[in-house]
């Protein structure tokens, strides 16, 4: 009995199909669905091996169609006024149709941001991202809507480790390598399709040290 399990090169395929007069998918459906993501898989839309290497116009996109919820948990989180145009308008606006903003950020003060301070050795150092955000955002006055928060000092490790954006159902991940700055780590930008998947482990993730993070 022939193996349903086995299924030939695709040259092999390819000719076998041509000589009986049918598509190759119907001889081998499986060597389609191989190809294709299943289950959890679809929740990768897309990965970039460095965040940079992201289009700005993904980002841009994920936070106009975004009505629920805006949940910044990078570390410093200031790239967002640099390479989005009109950013702190934009978040005004989301904010006054009923979307819900956060912001959480690392400590520019506590042991564990001054560690990748020197780890990185860049001129713009990470507490002085953070105080840019901080800027940023006090410029942008009170607004109903907008929430800001330092990750709790137990969380400081596993925040600067791991940048989690989140737009409703969709997120940018990037997890940091060594001692490369942000921009330099890679990125994965995921799409919730059910429960338990890549998606949730993330905003899990991002929402427990949420928690337990301090008010600005």
């Amino acid at each position: 009995m022939a193996d349903a399990e086995l299924i030939p090169h695709a040259r092999n395929r390819e000719d076998a199909s041509q000589a009986l007069g049918v598509d190759a998918e119907m001889l081998w459906p499986k060597a389609v669905t191989d190809r294709l993501k299943t289950g959890t898989d679809r929740e990768i839309v897309h990965s970039y091996p460095y965040r940079s290497a992201c289009p700005s116009t993904v980002w841009s996109d994920l936070i106009a169609d975004s009505t629920r919820d805006l949940f910044f948990a990078g570390y410093t989180n200031y790239f967002l006024w640099t390479q989005q145009p009109a950013f702190s308008a934009t978040l005004r606006a989301k904010a006054s149709a009923g979307c819900r903003i956060r912001f959480l950020l690392g400590d520019p003060e506590c042991d564990v941001t001054l560690q990748r301070e020197e780890v990185e050795d860049v001129p713009l150092t990470v507490s002085t991202r953070i105080r840019i955000t901080l800027g940023e955002l006090a410029k942008l006055g009170p607004v109903e809507g907008v929430e800001t928060r330092f990750s709790a000092v137990q969380d400081a490790a596993s925040h600067i480790a791991l940048s989690v954006f989140r737009f409703d159902d969709e997120a940018l991940v990037t997890p940091h390598l060594a001692r490369l700055v942000g921009h330099d780590s890679p990125l994965l930008h995921l799409e919730r399709h059910g429960e338990g998947g890549m998606f949730d482990r993330f905003a899990e993730h991002a929402e427990e040290i949420w928690t337990r993070a301090t008010p600005v």
